[in-house]
């Protein structure tokens, strides 16, 4: 079944066709995205799937493949495909086991990189990096993922080709991507319930806890606590103790989360922040709210900054 799944989407997004012959001349015709082709040898649908993403940019990043480039192209292909293509890679690498996918994105940055080092005046490396971003690392993305992006932008942070403005804005967010990666402890912080009691998250005892930062104000936090409670399986887990939900406030204005106390579910843990220190000192990196981490019984992180869906598809569900 597997790969019967796999090779639909291999079909899906065309990544077994293949590229264009390559042309050392400069053309202005827009071309087709040329597609990586997987080895036929490679029969394991995991391994092809992993072997795609780890040379999926390798045809369009070519040094000796140059094409035209302008506000709409990028090496010759429409920049909305080249952005289109972008999704399909990000969406595939969450089919790959994370060290495959972070090779995917060394590999990236290096194809890029080597690109430019052959075509200074081409706009792949900007263009690149702008959509890595875009689909990586902004928290509005369905597909973000610092754990990818981490790789990709300590590689951009030590690149010649940015400015020392660029610099500093990539090296900080190296450096708040790298906070509580998965497979690491998650930061012990102090909250205050909503009985007045000062707790902290490691006193929390469960198989699994749902880390919440949210408020009782944004729209999407209330759209979690109501597909939480229309889950059987969730309520059942909460209800046991298998999984604790624990959704901090971490905004200043206490009175807003003291007035809505009675809108969060009773099952829960709530609190908030009552030093402010989540966020200025950087525990946690949160960048829009709400933000979902998944730890397990010793308080590993499971899933960072994930979406409902991941979070759902983890417990199987």
């Amino acid at each position: 079944m597997k790969e019967r799944i796999v090779i639909g989407l291999a079909c899906l997004f065309c990544l077994a066709a293949c590229g264009p012959k390559k042309m050392k001349e400069t053309k202005v015709e827009a071309r087709p995205f040329p597609s990586a082709v997987v080895p036929i040898m490679i029969e394991d649908p995991n391994q092809r799937v992993t072997y795609l993403v780890q040379h999926y940019w390798d045809p369009f990043t070519a040094p000796d493949s140059l094409y035209f480039s302008d506000s709409l192209h990028i090496n010759g292909v429409m920049a909305d495909e080249v952005e289109k293509q972008m999704g399909t890679f990000a969406t595939l690498l969450q089919q790959v086991a994370p060290e495959g996918g972070i090779k995917a994105m060394e590999r990236l940055f290096a194809r890029m990189d080597g690109f430019q080092e052959a075509h200074p005046s081409a706009n792949l490396f900007e263009k690149l990096n702008n959509l890595v971003a875009k689909y990586f690392y902004d928290p509005n993305s369905p597909v973000r993922s610092e754990q990818l992006y981490l790789p990709y932008v300590q590689r951009l942070a030590g690149s010649t080709r940015i400015s020392a403005t660029e610099k500093q804005r990539y090296e900080w967010e190296a450096r708040t991507c790298a906070l509580n990666l998965p497979g690491t402890p998650a930061a012990n912080f102090s909250f205050i319930d909503t009985e007045g009691r000062k707790r902290t998250l490691y006193s929390i005892e469960a198989d699994l806890t749902l880390l919440i930062f949210g408020n009782p104000d944004c729209r999407a936090c209330q759209e979690i606590q109501q597909s939480i409670a229309a889950i059987d399986a969730l309520s059942k887990a909460i209800k046991s103790g298998q999984l604790k939900v624990v959704d901090i406030y971490i905004d200043e204005d206490i009175t807003i989360w003291k007035a809505r106390i009675p809108d969060y579910p009773k099952d829960w843990i709530n609190g908030y922040d009552p030093d402010f220190i989540i966020r200025t000192d950087l525990l946690y990196n949160v960048r829009a709210l709400p933000s979902l981490y998944l730890l397990d019984k010793d308080k590993t992180v499971l899933l960072k900054d994930c979406t409902p869906e991941q979070f759902f598809r983890a417990l199987g569900l």
